[in-house]
């Protein structure tokens, strides 16, 4: 089964949980429509369905193929990359001056969205450039900005990050990689990087390549490193010296080459220093809320994906007699067990999308905004969501997928079927861009504590607001929504308390130990509540006229996430609280 691209559904929560509609009002995105949003977003999602989707089963199966230090990608893929690039697409966030189309984070997190809904493999190389832009723009020279942006910005030529080394993942102060002043503004760099994405291929003419090294008097740790442009051609066209030693042989993501990069084999590859010396990851973190919500809607993408596949399966799939069935085997979507799976599978992706576009907004009102008190909240508040969407969209589009393949049974562990598939996929985005434990410590350690707590609390009590709504509600569609996400938005509220209290008592380790549950327990409270806002939505509009069939589902699935998922919040908060407990004894059992 192929992928149909669910505007609506992302129109939807763009407008009614995102803020669409307020910031087109509030002139935040200067003249952009929602109608136009729309239109953009209609022809996106066009271009995943029928240009992307179809190569994703070939992409799968072929691979990127390395011979003779060229990588080849799957069939197919050169050429709808072209199609993308030339129809703007690359261009969409990108800076205006460099010839992009200057339109939000949030409508291109949409797009993103379907890019990799279509072809995960696909969708990630563009996401790199972006963030690569994002970089430069802020940090690069008028000289590499001249040279370098308007290609990056048009998809002409793509870009890596290349941070990662045998020896350093996610301890980048290990690294080692060298950077060597030539004497006439460029620097010589030498090291190896691994787990490179799209670090080569022939899509594009050029690859420039974002490379963390040290200089020969860097102080130790993390203060010491810089942040090079590399490119793979150097701007008189000759070849820099930088080179694929291999690609890795991977779990999914098959299309997309992930390389081992070699620099310097011949003295060193020729370099350009962006930023100061010795500020390379401040550089990098300049890009790092756009990447890690990138790599959240991924997770979104993925698990979009499976459950489109698993809900055709099921309405196809006759076995067994359902309740009432006179005669003849039923539609598998007809049992109740087979229901419940389908129903968690799209309610945890709508949830985890709306978290997502959320991030987006606040990140667009961070740039955005005029007044820079509003600037420095949004930009706290895009804080604070980033690890909540990269970490939850990521574990639940695995989560959503190996559901998948149990809606298909036996069927779903045969690859034909392609509900695999998105299981070997999705399995990477928990790990890459900051593993999902990282991003909960970085939760609680330091963006629970920003401008003293407020940002968090402001946050809870905007989930309060949507509670209150609730509570005023008397539609019997909405069952007992109100009450069990009451409980847990304060399920949150006290382990919020608990997490800021044990980390102004320094007890470090007790916070640490409730991190990965304090961040799940967050994104069922704040998903939870965004699916009320759709909820709420869709029934006054629904009161209002609107017969779109649409709205009854939308209330369904909110009252099937309060009563069913969100009700884990309180065991969630049990363990948050005695989250230190077991490292006592973690030791001895580890050890027995």
């Amino acid at each position: 089964m192929t992928y149909r691209a669910p505007v609506p559904d992302i129109v939807f929560t763009m407008r009614h949980v995102a803020g669409l509609d307020r910031a087109v009002a509030d002139g935040v995105y200067g003249d952009l429509s929602v109608d136009l949003a729309e239109t953009i977003l209609d022809e996106a999602g066009r271009f995943a369905n029928d240009v992307i989707a179809p190569l994703n089963r070939e992409g799968d199966k072929h691979g990127a193929v390395l011979k003779d230090g060229v990588v080849t990608t799957a069939p197919g893929w050169k050429e709808a990359y072209k199609a993308w690039s030339e129809a703007g697409w690359n261009a969409l966030p990108g800076p205006v001056e460099y010839g992009g189309q200057g339109l939000p984070t949030l409508l291109n997190s949409a797009c993103v969205e379907m890019w990799n809904a279509a072809s995960m493999a696909f969708g990630i190389g563009p996401v790199l450039t972006m963030g690569a832009i994002e970089a430069l723009v802020q940090h690069g020279s008028d000289d590499l900005k001249g040279r370098y942006l308007e290609k990056l910005v048009s998809g002409e030529w793509t870009a890596t990050m290349n941070l990662t080394e045998p020896h350093a993942g996610s301890d980048l102060a290990a690294l080692r990689s060298r950077a060597e002043p030539a004497g006439d503004g460029t620097y010589k760099v030498t090291g190896q990087k691994i787990f490179i994405t799209y670090g080569e291929h022939d899509l594009t003419d050029n690859i420039i390549h974002l490379v963390l090294a040290r200089l020969p008097d860097a102080p130790a740790g993390t203060r010491g490193i810089s942040l090079f442009l590399v490119p793979k051609f150097l701007p008189d066209g000759t070849r820099n010296d930088v080179r694929c030693h291999s690609i890795e042989h991977k779990l999914g993501i098959h299309a997309s080459p992930t390389c081992t990069m070699i620099f310097g084999d011949n003295g060193g590859a020729v370099g350009w220093l962006v930023g100061e010396e010795n500020r390379g990851l401040n550089c990098m973190f300049t890009m790092m809320n756009n990447a890690r919500l990138a790599v959240g809607l991924q997770g979104v993408a993925i698990a979009e994906r499976a459950y489109q596949q698993a809900l055709g399966y099921a309405n196809e799939r006759k076995q067994g007699r359902a309740i009432g069935a006179v005669e003849g085997m039923s539609p598998i979507a007809v049992h109740p067990d087979v229901q419940r799976n389908l129903l968690t599978m799209k309610a945890l992706t709508a949830a985890a999308r709306a978290i997502c576009y959320m991030t987006a907004e606040a990140i667009d009102r961070a740039h955005l905004e005029e007044d820079p008190a509003r600037r420095k909240k949004a930009h706290e508040r895009a804080s604070l969501l980033t690890p909540v969407a990269k970490a939850f969209s990521t574990d639940i589009g695995m989560e959503v997928a190996s559901i998948g393949v149990q809606v298909h049974g036996g069927m779903g562990f045969i690859e034909e079927t392609g509900a695999a598939q998105h299981f070997r996929d999705a399995r990477i985005a928990p790990i890459y861009e900051g593993t999902n434990g990282i991003q909960a410590i970085d939760l609680v350690t330091r963006k629970l504590p920003l401008s003293g707590g407020e940002t968090v609390r402001a946050q809870i009590a905007a989930m309060r607001a949507t509670v209150a709504r609730l509570l005023k509600e008397s539609t019997p569609a909405f069952g007992a929504t109100a009450p069990r996400l009451r409980d847990a938005v304060e399920s949150l509220d006290r382990a919020t308390s608990h997490m800021l209290q044990s980390l102004s008592s320094n007890a470090q380790g007790e916070a640490l130990a409730g991190a990965s549950p304090y961040l799940r327990l967050f994104a069922l409270a704040q998903g939870g509540a965004a699916l009320a806002e759709m909820a709420l939505a869709a029934n006054a509009q629904a009161s209002a006229g609107d017969g779109d069939p649409a709205h009854a589902g939308r209330i369904a699935l909110c009252r099937f996430f309060a009563e069913n998922i969100a009700v884990g919040a309180k065991g969630l908060e049990e363990t948050v609280m005695n989250g230190a407990g077991f490292l006592q004894d973690a030791t001895l059992a580890l050890a027995s």
